[in-house]
C-alpha cells in the first residue's frame, strides 16, 4: 500500500516553528517511504481564515524546501460536499438541528465536561422531536451529532461517548473541523494521519464518524509538541515566533529545518534555544 499523508494547516496566522516540525514529520515520512505528500488547506472558519495567510503558508513551506505532490485542496472550494455528508446522516436521524449559542452551553454549568470542554446537555435534542415545536425560519443553527444514535449503529465506539453532541456543521459553514478532517482524508486516500500529542484525544470521534460514513480508517501517529523555555507550547495564540519573524531575523531555512525535523524531545529545547536567539 502506498503511504499518503499530508499537512492540514488553518490559514489563521502565519506558521511558526511548531508547524514546521508538523510539515516536515509528515513529509519525511512521505518521502522516506516513497509515498505522496499532499498540502490542504483547512479554511472552513471564514471568520478568521484569510487568503494571504494561506499565500504565507506556502510560501513558507517552499522556504523550507518542502514539495507536495498534486494540488493543494481548498476546504472552502467544497463546502457542497461537506453538505452533502450533513443531509445523509440527517435523513439517518444522527443529527439534529441545534440552535442554543456558545453562552446558552455555558450556562449549563453542571453539564460534564469532556475532551474538549462542556458536554452539550443535548437541549435542542430532547425538544427536536416534540410536537409543535417550531423556530423562526431564518434563524440560524448548527447541526450535531446524536452521539447516542450513533452508538447504537456503532456499538464498539464508546470511547467516543465522552465527546456528547458535538457540532458537525457550524451556524456559518456546511461541516465543522471534525467533520471536513475525516472526510478529506477519505477523499485523498490518506493512509497516515500525523498530528501533535494534543490531537490523540480526537482520535475516537473521527474513528467513529468514519464507520458511520462508510470511510476507510487511515493510521495515526502523534508526536511531541515542541515548547519555548517556560514550557508553553508553540501557537498562534501565545504568539510563538513566526517563521517569517525568524526569517527577517537571520534564521535560514536550514537551520529552521535541521531543528524542525528531528524526533521531537530533543527538539524542544533545541527549538527553544532559537527562539531566544531571534527573540526581540
Amino acid at each position: 500500500m502506498t503511504l499518503i499523508t499530508r499537512f492540514a494547516p488553518s490559514p489563521t496566522g502565519n506558521l511558526h516553528l511548531g508547524h514546521a516540525h508538523a510539515a516536515l514529520y509528515a513529509w519525511l515520512r512521505a518521502r522516506a517511504a516513497g509515498g505522496v505528500f499532499l498540502l490542504r488547506m483547512e479554511d472552513i472558519d471564514s471568520q478568521r481564515c484569510r487568503p494571504a495567510f494561506a499565500k504565507a503558508i506556502i510560501e513558507d513551506l517552499r522556504w523550507l524546501g518542502l514539495d507536495w505532490d498534486g494540488g493543494v485542496r481548498v476546504q472552502s472550494d467544497h463546502l457542497s460536499e461537506y453538505a452533502s455528508v450533513v443531509t445523509a446522516l440527517a435523513s439517518r436521524g444522527l443529527v439534529y438541528r441545534c440552535f442554543c449559542s456558545r453562552a446558552d452551553v455555558a450556562r449549563a454549568g453542571s453539564a460534564p465536561h469532556g475532551p474538549e470542554g462542556a458536554i452539550y446537555p443535548g437541549t435542542c435534542r430532547s425538544i427536536s422531536t416534540q410536537a409543535g415545536w417550531v423556530r423562526a425560519p431564518h434563524e440560524p443553527f448548527a447541526w450535531r451529532l446524536n452521539m447516542q444514535a450513533a452508538l447504537l449503529e456503532v456499538p464498539g465506539a464508546v470511547d467516543a461517548a465522552c465527546f456528547g453532541d458535538v457540532v458537525i456543521a457550524r451556524r456559518d459553514s456546511p461541516g465543522s473541523y471534525h467533520l471536513c478532517s475525516v472526510h478529506d482524508d477519505a477523499v485523498q486516500s490518506v493512509t497516515l494521519v500525523t498530528r501533535g500529542e494534543d490531537l490523540a484525544a480526537v482520535r475516537p470521534l473521527h474513528a467513529l464518524l468514519q464507520k458511520l460514513c462508510g470511510w476507510p480508517q487511515p493510521h495515526y501517529e502523534h508526536f511531541a509538541l515542541l515548547t519555548d523555555t517556560t514550557g508553553r507550547r508553540l501557537s498562534k495564540r501565545n504568539e510563538s515566533m513566526s517563521l517569517r519573524v525568524m526569517r527577517a531575523a537571520g534564521a535560514t531555512s536550514e537551520s529552521v529545518r535541521l531543528l524542525a525535523g528531528f524526533p521531537p524531545r530533543p527538539v524542544a529545547r533545541a527549538a527553544s534555544r532559537l527562539y531566544d536567539q531571534v527573540s526581540p
